[in-house]
């Protein structure tokens, strides 16, 4: 049973990646349109783009890191999302454990106060228990010894069905990335740019894709690419993690 203030996909859903330089961002956004519209964050948004900001946790060797560099297909993902910089009684927080396997995922989340947030990151407890994703989160930072490890923000254009579906289509933009332990850090934080002139397409939905999607990706020439913020975050600000050969070296 989902309760008040949790959520969940109904079912495993496809996740494809593409990355695209500007004039490939341009033309497909166009070809989309007859379809496809802004979805209510973005409409409302400045620029029509949304900033998402997430703290990702990781066990104290990086092993989140090391499975999907490895190339694992079952992974799981802890972290805590937001959609603001700072922290205002209109803030938005939600915890969120994402569960992948292969191109296919399902995500569970729940919206919690920042009050709430805050007392975590402190305690390591949620305040209150009983919520099935919040005491997961809570058993499994105890299980692996989680601790936050890097926070990721980008701005978002998103886009949902006209015809109503659950296809889902996002363009990812000024993809950056700080080791912090912070989802609002107080003092300054340096972020590094993953792809300063690149922009993530992702096409998210339950059922078969529409016909006229696959004929835009094969006109196009679009290939589908491993794209994993979280992976590409780490690589930017901890670059001694990972190396060509394979060998991965914990500081």
């Amino acid at each position: 049973m989902v309760r008040h203030g949790e959520s969940r996909s109904r079912d495993w859903r496809y996740e494809f990646k593409y990355r695209l330089n500007p004039i490939q961002y341009n033309r497909i956004r166009i070809a989309i349109l007859p379809y496809m519209r802004l979805d209510d964050y973005s409409r409302v948004a400045s620029g029509k783009k949304y900033l998402v900001r997430s703290l990702y946790f990781d066990t104290y060797n990086y092993e989140t890191f090391q499975e999907k560099m490895s190339g694992d297909s079952d992974r799981v993902k802890f972290r805590i999302r937001t959609y603001s910089r700072s922290i205002t009684d209109d803030t938005v927080v939600r915890v969120e454990l994402k569960v992948r396997n292969a191109n296919a995922m399902v995500k569970y989340g729940s919206f919690v106060s920042v009050s709430d947030h805050l007392f975590f990151m402190r305690r390591r407890h949620w305040p209150e228990t009983g919520n099935p994703v919040l005491d997961e989160f809570e058993r499994c930072l105890h299980l692996k010894s989680l601790e936050p490890k890097i926070l990721i923000e980008y701005l978002r254009e998103g886009f949902k069905d006209r015809a109503g579906s659950d296809l889902r289509i996002t363009f990812d933009q000024q993809v950056r990335s700080a080791h912090c332990s912070d989802l609002f850090p107080q003092g300054p934080v340096f972020f590094r740019a993953h792809h300063p002139q690149g922009i993530i397409l992702e096409i998210k939905g339950y059922d078969i894709p529409p016909a006229w999607l696959k004929r835009l990706v094969r006109e196009h020439g679009l290939k589908i690419v491993a794209n994993s913020k979280f992976t590409q975050g780490i690589l930017a600000v901890r670059q001694e993690l990972y190396h060509p050969g394979g060998v991965v070296v914990i500081r």
